[in-house]
This record gives C-alpha cells, structure tokens and sequence, in this order.
C-alpha cells in the first residue's frame, strides 16, 4: 500500500542525510590538507630566510666591508618592500585569481634569494632583498585569506596553529644551518637554500591552491597605493638618517614631515573612494583597531629582539655564527610549543585577560636579556629564550586571530591585508628602531661596549612593549569560553 511503502523512506532518507554530513565533515577536515601543505611551506620559506639572515649578519657586514649594525637596510628594505606591496594583493588576487598570484610570488621570492646569494656590495644585496620583498608581499596575506575562505569557521584557528607550526619549524632550522653555513662554508648559501624550497611550491601551488577570483574587479586604488607606499618608504628613510653621523636633522625632519602629510591625504583620499587600497572604516571594528594598533605596538618593542642577540653573542661574547645559531632553536621550539596549548589558554582567560597579561610577560623577559654578559651560561640564555619564544608565541597567534574574529567573511580579505602590512610596517621599523638605539648607546667598538649597549636597548625595548599592553585594555570583557574558535 501506498502509506506502508514510503515506511522506509523517512530511514532512507536520514541513512542518506547521514552520509552526506559525514562526508562534509571529512571534507571539513581532509579536502584542504593539500591547500595546508602549500600555505605552510610559503611561510617555512620565509621563516627560515628571515632567521638565517639575523644569524649570518656579523659575516656578511665583514664580506661586504660594512658594520654589523650598518647591515639594518638589507633587513629592513625586505620588510618594508612587504608592507608597502601587501595592500596590492586582495586587488591582485580578484583581477588575476588566487593561483596565478601566489605562484608568481613563489617564483619571484625564489629568484630574489638566489640574487641575493649572488650579491657583490650591499647595495646588489638590498635589490635582491627587494625583489625577495616583491614576490613575499602576496605569499602571507593571500595564504591567509584562502584558509579563511576555504577552511571553516570553527577550524580556523587550529588551520592557522597547524600552518604556523610548519612556519616555526623555519625557525628551527635557520638558525642551525645558517649558524652551519656560515661557519664551514659561505654565507651565500643561507639565501640558496630557498630555491629549491621555491620550486617544490611551484609544483604544489598548480595542483592545490584553489582558484578565487572575480569575474570583474574593482578598480584598483593607485592613488592610495602610492599615497601609502611614498609614506612608509619616506618614514624609514627618516628613521635610517637618524642613524648617520652627524645627524642630518633637516632631511630626516622633511622626510618624516612629508611622510606625516601623505598620510593625512590617505586618510582624507580614503574616505571619498569606494574601494580603498585599506579600507579604514574596519576600524570601526573595535576587535580589528586594537589588534592593529596592539600588533604595531608590540612588534615595535619586539621585532630587533634576535638581530641584537646574534649581535652580542657573537661581537659581544665572540661566540661562533653555529653556537649563536643555537641559541635561537630553543626560541623556535617554545613558539611551537605555545601553539599546542593556545585553544585552551584562550578558552581559560579570553583575548582581552591574555593579551593584556601575556604583553606584560612578554616585556619582564626582554628585559631579564639584560642581565647577560659573556659568562653567562649557555643553558641559561637557552632557558631564557624558551621561555621567552612561549609567550612571544602566544602573543602573535592571538593577535594574528583576534582581526578576524567579529568580521563578517566579505571582509576577510581586507583584513588579511591590513594585518599582514601592519605586521611587517611595525617589523621594519622595529629592526630600525633597535639598531639605532645600540647604535646610539655604542660608546666603542670593544666587545664590552657592544654588550653594554645591547642591556641598555633591550631594557628600553621592555618598556615600549610593555607600554602596548595598554592598547589591549580597550577590548570588551571576554565572551563566554564556549563561544571562542576551538584549535583542538
């Protein structure tokens, strides 16, 4: 009978419903691990450049016939190069597509690292640096917005724990074979290395980056683009003349002065343009406005931190590139060990507790660096610099995550952006600002002066950082723990 012949269905039907939620689960899970090995090997690469490169600094400054700290613009030219292209990558990836842009950075970084391991002067090896800078402009930020698209909402601070590990991991090997390298062969392979790590994401990225795009983009914002870029460029110009002897007050006071007036035109340009190359208004957001405002804060305090050890513990303490190197591992492996415990950390105290006390943290033990010297054990600094890469750790994956975390997805790409260029604008300016504060403090060219100098800029250094904990205090009381995003 009809009525007794659809028994079976409603049963049918939930086996069915069954099924397909299952495999949308696995799908949840599995169908991006391709996509997670790809954005993971991105971020290895350049982690283990920018680490290899504190490491070998001493070296290269004597190949090139340059100081140690006069070596600040082939870092400093890398980092800015990113934030000034950064904003360009949303914009890149509607009109071009996800794919096409994330492998031509591959190529470009990976053409820019075997320059730089050709490089004769230092101005060969800013280029390079440069060119290396234009190709990693789109690696971060575009590997960012494509989890954010493709992995769901509940698995994306697990998604971004998972690929920032594999990041770390360049941490860990860089100071290593940087430290190796440099001692038994040449510094030139610390930026060789990165060929064929380019190549294999060459492969990958045709087989498993997706392809988003749109079929018709919107105009890209040049006068911005350029509003900003003149700004950031003029500004660490000024910055760098603050390091020249004597101090040329009047150009570095016009650099600084022109860059402050492009600035206020972006702002007043930003607000009459329907799609801005960063778009202010998600500053309205209070969750996004303090994890931009406490990231460039924070990263000032803390971004030189591992360029002046490598400076002290080999000028200073005539420690060899490979033991210095060795030094920074156990940093890498207290970083990876954070990301382990992040879920449960945050569900415990929320963003706002954490990154208010966390900050706090993180500038009492910059600040315990300055009660090293040259007989300082070496299992102490270790220690030190464990416990100091844990809290550094949870620092940048909460707030790398907290930007994203009332925003509706339309925004997520923007929001890559933003974070991305202010993460690597407070970075170049973090280098600058701590080698011209030992480059300030440096009464000689002794190693006593050299360690001297390094406790009276980390001390300073502890102070800026713990300043930006302030910024964090204007955050809302925490959510219920249930309601933060699970990393498993």
């Amino acid at each position: 009978m009809p009525h007794e012949a659809a028994e079976p269905l409603p049963h049918a039907d939930a086996v069915a419903a069954a099924t397909v939620a299952e495999a949308e689960a696995i799908s949840s899970r599995e169908r991006y691990r391709g996509l997670l090995w790809l954005v993971a090997a991105a971020f290895f690469m350049q982690a283990l450049d920018s680490t290899v490169v504190n490491t070998a600094v001493p070296a290269m400054a004597d190949a090139l016939h340059e100081t140690p700290l006069g070596m600040r613009s082939a870092l400093t030219s890398y980092v800015l190069t990113l934030a000034i292209l950064i904003p360009a990558s949303p914009w890149l990836c509607d009109r071009f597509g996800t794919r096409r842009v994330f492998g031509a950075a591959i190529v470009l970084f990976g053409l820019g690292s075997l320059l730089c391991g050709l490089a004769q002067t230092l101005p060969e090896l800013v280029a390079a640096r440069v060119l290396q800078g234009v190709g990693g402009a789109a690696l971060m930020p575009v590997g960012r917005y494509v989890l954010v698209r493709s992995i769901d909402k509940r698995e994306f601070v697990r998604a971004m724990s998972t690929v920032a590990t594999f990041g770390l991991l360049g941490s860990v090997l860089g100071p290593l074979l940087g430290g190796a390298l440099v001692e038994y062969t040449s510094w030139r392979l610390i930026f060789l290395i990165n060929v064929p790590v380019a190549i294999a994401g060459v492969w990958m990225n045709r087989r498993d980056m997706p392809e988003y795009r749109l079929d018709r983009a919107n105009r890209f914002d040049l006068t911005g683009f350029l509003l900003f870029a003149v700004a950031s460029a003029l500004l660490l110009t000024a910055s760098e003349l603050a390091g020249d002897a004597p101090v040329p007050w009047a150009k570095m006071g016009a650099c600084g002065g022109i860059a402050l007036l492009l600035g206020v035109v972006y702002v007043w340009h930003s607000r009459r343009t329907a799609h801005p190359v960063a778009d202010l208004g998600l500053l309205r957001v209070r969750s996004v406005s303090v994890a931009l405002t406490g990231g460039l804060s924070t990263r000032l305090g803390i971004s030189g931190m591992f360029l002046l050890l490598m400076l002290f513990l080999q000028v200073g303490c005539g420690w060899s590139p490979l033991a210095a190197g060795l030094m920074m591992v156990p940093q890498a492996l207290g970083s990876i060990a954070a990301k382990w415990v992040i879920n449960r950390v945050l569900v415990h105290y929320g963003y706002r507790r954490l990154l208010l006390g966390n900050t706090l943290i993180v500038a009492v033990l910059l600040a315990a660096f300055a009660l090293f010297g040259p007989g300082t054990p070496a299992w102490l600094i270790a220690t030190l610099t464990f416990c100091y890469g844990c809290f550094t750790g949870l620092q940048y994956t909460t707030m790398n995550t907290l930007i994203y975390n009332d925003l509706d997805i339309r925004h997520a790409s923007m929001a890559s952006s933003m974070a991305s260029t202010v993460q690597y604008l407070a970075m170049s300016f973090g280098i600058a600002l701590s080698t011209l504060l030992m480059q300030a403090l440096l009464r000689g060219h002794t190693p006593e002066d050299f360690v001297v100098a390094f406790r009276w800029t980390v001390l300073l250094l502890a102070l800026i950082t713990a300043a930006a904990s302030r910024v964090f205090g204007q955050l809302r009381p925490d959510r219920p723990a249930e309601a933060l995003p699970s990393t498993g």
